[in-house]
């Protein structure tokens, strides 16, 4: 029996999480093991050779996640799976304000979901998979507002932006390895989900590029959830996957 490749998602039940959880879990083509988290529930059909686990974990406290990975990973055998990639695609906009009257938990929630939380499973992802050689990959999902600064996005544009510098060292850490992972931090466009319900419905006098998202959402812009996962998979799969490390499905 050929051995299943071994997916792990974050921000699995709703917007684009969602539409990769589905993608992954029906694609045809080989066996998968697919564990997915997030705050709420989340079910797949049943199908032959496929394994679905889905751990509820609020990534506002990473430790308990990037424990439970690494518990599970190190338990896996090393020959239990063909390939093993981690995709960490969670993330949060606090109240849409500029920075300075913006409720300080916010912020920290905004960057231990976006940031500190895919650090800490990544590093659970390597340390588990540490004696794996199969092909392993990271793929970190970032934002255009990682890489162009926007008024009242303060914390979502850090987090992001650390997440590209994060992911840039992280390379090059795995290029040292034998069998390290290849690392891709990766913008996937601008996508029709309630993150960008949550955009367009700001108050202008707070926002200022509120009127922006509006226009892309009434001209037809938006790309939908289920293409944005399908460009995103297809980069996953790119021979060239990794090179360079800060990409954009543009």
């Amino acid at each position: 029996m050929t051995a299943p490749h071994l997916f792990i998602l974050t921000g699995a039940s709703r917007g684009m999480g969602l539409a990769l959880a589905r993608q992954l879990w029906h694609n045809g083509h080989a066996p998968v093991t697919l564990i997915t988290l997030a705050r709420g529930p989340l079910a797949l059909p049943a199908q032959a050779g496929a394994a679905h686990l889905h751990w509820q974990q609020d990534l506002a406290r990473p430790e308990a996640a990037a424990q439970q990975l690494l518990d599970w990973l190190q338990a896996a055998g090393h020959n239990d799976h063909a390939s093993a990639t981690l995709i960490n695609n969670a993330g949060v906009i606090p109240p849409i304000a500029p920075l300075a009257d913006t409720i300080w938990a916010d912020i920290g929630h905004a960057l231990r979901v976006g940031l500190e939380a895919p650090m800490l499973l990544a590093s659970a992802f390597l340390r588990g998979t540490a004696g794996w050689q199969v092909p392993k990959k990271v793929l970190n999902i970032s934002s255009g507002l990682g890489r162009r600064g926007m008024a009242s996005q303060a914390p979502y544009c850090a987090a992001k932006a650390g997440l590209d510098n994060f992911s840039q060292a992280l390379a090059l850490e795995e290029a040292l390895k034998p069998h390290g992972a290849r690392v891709c931090s990766l913008a996937p466009g601008v996508i029709d989900t309630a993150m960008q319900a949550q955009l367009r419905s700001a108050d202008a006098g707070n926002f200022p590029d509120a009127h922006r998202f509006g226009h892309l959402h009434s001209n037809g812009l938006l790309t939908s959830a289920e293409d944005a996962a399908t460009q995103v998979l297809a980069w996953l799969a790119r021979p060239d996957f990794g090179t360079p490390v800060l990409a954009d499905v543009r």
